[in-house]
């Protein structure tokens, strides 16, 4: 057995020196829609990091993320068997997040927003934030500016 290296801290148990994975990553629809329509510029960065981020934790979607691809696809079994290939988790949207995506909706508001109704990034957003998921997404200024601590793996 080799000595450790003088440049490298070793320890037998450094559990606290570890920084704690998230519970799982919420994919964003952009991300999906990427892969499916095989997008030419995005593509391959999204392919990539659903890799990276299924080999850390689950990866999540929920029935708003379900929406927002349905419309590339004319049946229901087509989108199914098209999500057949990734390892998927569904979730359905927690209540905490319902409330969340509303207070950031009236932020959005008083910021002169012209939506009447809060959009789905909100629900998305609130909903990777109170289940303690970081975001795969390529919207990263909305997400930011809404939701300032969620975690986001964005280019």
């Amino acid at each position: 057995m080799s000595a450790p290296s003088p440049h490298i801290a070793a320890e037998p148990n450094a559990r606290y020196l570890v920084q704690a994975l998230p519970r799982a990553t919420l994919v964003d629809s952009c991300v999906l829609i990427d892969v499916l329509a095989d997008d030419p510029q995005w593509a391959t960065w999204s392919l990539d990091q659903l890799e990276a981020c299924a080999a850390i934790a689950p990866l999540v979607i929920n029935p708003l993320i379900l929406a927002e691809i349905s419309p590339r696809f004319e049946r229901a079994s087509d989108l199914e068997a098209a999500l057949a290939g990734l390892p998927l988790v569904r979730e359905a949207l927690p209540w905490d997040a319902a409330f969340l995506a509303g207070q950031a909706f009236k932020v959005y508001r008083q910021a002169q927003g012209s939506k009447t109704s809060p959009m789905p990034d909100f629900y998305i957003g609130a909903h990777a934030l109170v289940g303690q998921m970081q975001l795969l997404t390529r919207d990263a200024a909305r997400y930011r500016n809404y939701f300032p601590t969620l975690p986001l793996v964005a280019p």
